[in-house]
């Protein structure tokens, strides 16, 4: 009700079930697909070109996935082929089973920057741990048991949900347009959540396709993470955020990779925007005093975080530590214990 209150809007308030679609436009047709974890489902769209199908990201490669996808082949998509995969970014759950499609004779279209990061993270296969990762982890200041199982389990692995993607993809470009479902879309990159994230613009009527980057009701994660210790998304999503708003208006009709379509993008961009800013001078507030990422999940989330949500959280709470660092606003001191402590200038 509060967000209806602030001018979003929910036209299609009931999702699909499993193996069936909704046509929220002419010729565009919104599925699902599961995911293990607390957010359960990924949502995944089919463009009718005609004679084939455009499908925009992919869920997850697994057998229930693929059962789902040979069900949706077989009744909604009413046995035509899947000729183009369209992937908005590069997370497992959007990428999962793009190299399936491409084994079957889809093509794939995708930003350079995910397709490089898809590529690179299916090959990493890693049976424990590396060095790196354990220094990242100690310098985030996490929970010293949480580390030790750490230490010795097998990490998280992309190829673990995401198939093999073959070589050969055409590249997403910032500015570019593409045909799908008999409409023209412009291609706009946003960032902080993934890099190169794309998002999908029609010219011929008020649709915006948004993956991960224009999501109602919660805010996708803005992680840091080894392979890159000091980056600062948080950055990258606020300037996103506020491109995005040059194009906004309250009628497009916005297809996110989760949650319901909606209505009233302005007003969620500034939602956006304001959640991040409001976290950051929480944490600014909680840094009178030094605090490690580990010791900042309740003023950045005002919620207790669960094992579940653990790794997720920490992620964050370092990105949102780096941009104070890096606005100058913050000092970084390296303890004895391994622990980067953050304090308020």
């Amino acid at each position: 009700m509060k967000d209806q209150i602030k001018g979003i809007r929910y036209p299609f308030p009931d999702a699909p079930g499993s193996s069936e679609a909704i046509e929220v436009a002419s010729g565009i047709l919104w599925m699902r697909l599961p995911l293990p974890m607390a957010l359960d489902h990924v949502n995944v769209y089919a463009l009718d070109d005609g004679e084939s199908w455009t499908v925009i990201d992919t869920g997850f490669a697994s057998k229930t996935s693929k059962r789902i996808w040979q069900a949706l082949l077989d009744g909604p998509l009413a046995g035509k082929p899947v000729g183009r995969v369209v992937v908005t970014h590069h997370h497992p759950d959007h990428v999962g089973l793009a190299g399936w499609f491409m084994q079957n004779g889809a093509s794939l279209a995708m930003p350079r920057t995910g397709w490089l990061m898809a590529r690179m993270l299916t090959l990493d296969v890693q049976e424990a741990p590396n060095a790196e990762a354990i220094t990242f982890y100690t310098h985030a200041g996490m929970d010293p048991a949480e580390l030790e199982k750490r230490r010795t389990e097998r990490p998280f692995n992309f190829a673990d949900c995401v198939a093999p993607l073959p070589l050969g993809y055409t590249r997403l470009v910032e500015g570019d347009t593409i045909k799908m479902g008999g409409r023209t879309w412009d291609i706009r990159m946003g960032n902080g959540h993934a890099p190169e994230h794309a998002t999908f613009w029609s010219r011929d009527d008020n649709l915006v396709i948004g993956g991960d980057q224009l999501l109602p009701s919660i805010s996708p994660n803005l992680g840091v993470y080894p392979t890159e210790p000091d980056a600062d998304p948080v950055s990258d999503w606020i300037a996103s955020c506020e491109k995005f708003c040059t194009f906004a208006d309250d009628q497009q009709l916005i297809l996110p990779g989760h949650k319901l379509p909606f209505t009233g993008l302005p007003t969620r961009l500034r939602q956006l925007i304001e959640n991040h800013e409001g976290a950051l001078a929480r944490l600014l507030d909680h840094l009178s005093e030094p605090q490690a990422a580990g010791d900042c999940f309740l003023p950045l989330f005002k919620r207790n975080i669960g094992r579940g949500e653990y790794g997720l959280a920490l992620v964050e709470a370092v990105a949102h530590l780096n941009h104070l660092h890096q606005a100058g606003l913050v000092t970084r001191t390296l303890r004895e214990n391994g622990a980067y402590v953050f304090q308020r200038i």
